[in-house]
């Protein structure tokens, strides 16, 4: 396990780590605009927004999976600032998209009143 990754290992989870990037921010930004459209009182679009910021998250899932799995098999993840960075982002979007969703219910119930 103290042997170095060999590049193409190391190409794998570079795209592991910027999928991760990618897809988390894709989620907030998602989310953000659904927050702006439930504001507007639009709340079916904003709905379709958290369905997309959904999506995106799944993809961000399947980029940390394939990190997991690759530690899994005994090869070696290198836990880098970068790393670190990714699943920061990550974490922060899933908070993101989930107070997002509170944030439109409540939109939601004052359009009903």
């Amino acid at each position: 396990m103290d042997e170095e990754a060999s590049p193409m290992e190391e190409t794998a989870m570079m795209q592991s780590i910027m999928g991760l990037i990618v897809h988390s921010g894709n989620t907030k930004s998602e989310c953000m605009e659904a927050l702006q459209l439930a504001k507007k009182g639009q709340i079916n679009e904003a709905k379709d927004k958290i369905k997309l910021a959904n999506e995106a998250l799944v993809e961000a899932h399947h980029a940390q999976t394939a990190l997991l799995t690759q530690e899994a098999r005994g090869e070696k993840v290198e836990v880098s600032m970068l790393l670190i960075h990714a699943q920061d982002h990550l974490m922060n979007a899933i908070t993101f998209r989930d107070l997002a969703q509170e944030m439109i219910e409540l939109y939601e119930q004052l359009k009903g009143e």
